[in-house]
């Protein structure tokens, strides 16, 4: 079977990122530069485009050369100015997120079944209906929401968030599927 796309066809390239030595320079003049008001900054990065000439004419070169057709100074001066110069070079570690702790399969039945029965009614919404689901099945609740405390759900609010969104995540999956 052969491939869909030739191997001699050239991908057109989008999105051009300048070299990370000249990023390098321009996120350390922008961030000397930080606090400079807008002609302030403009003055000295004129003063930095001649004192790094030879640096700027490669990397112009370079971008020419894989085909970009932009304006490199000024391509140069927003990474600088607009980018560079807020970033923050701290470095940040990822929230732990809290384990994910899945649904009983009985209640996410029990919540298709009563999807699925009041589906068609002209006044069902997904609000209404978890409204409804909540007051007539009480009994598979009060087994799940036991469930989810032996899990490790502590909080009241937190449980009462968790089988409402399954609830209405359940109603657009439905919907979907239709």
């Amino acid at each position: 079977m052969s491939s869909p796309v030739s191997p001699n066809a050239s991908v057109r390239t989008f999105r051009f990122k300048l070299a990370p030595h000249v990023m390098d320079d321009i996120h350390r003049f922008a961030k000397i530069h930080q606090y400079d008001n807008k002609d302030t900054y403009k003055e000295a990065w004129t003063e930095w485009l001649d004192s790094n000439e030879d640096a700027i004419m490669r990397e112009s070169d370079r971008l020419r050369s894989i085909g970009y057709e932009g304006d490199v100074l000024h391509k140069m001066y927003k990474s600088g100015r607009y980018y560079f110069r807020t970033k923050s070079t701290d470095r940040v570690d990822p929230r732990k997120r809290r384990e994910y702790v899945p649904m009983a399969q009985e209640i996410i039945q029990t919540m298709d079944d009563h999807i699925r029965m009041h589906y068609g009614s002209p006044d069902y919404t997904p609000a209404l209906g978890y409204d409804d689901f909540c007051k007539t099945e009480q009994v598979a609740l009060l087994r799940e929401v036991t469930a989810l405390r032996d899990r490790g759900f502590t909080d009241p609010k937190d449980i009462a968030s968790k089988i409402k969104k399954t609830y209405k995540n359940r109603y657009f999956q439905f919907i979907k599927a239709k």
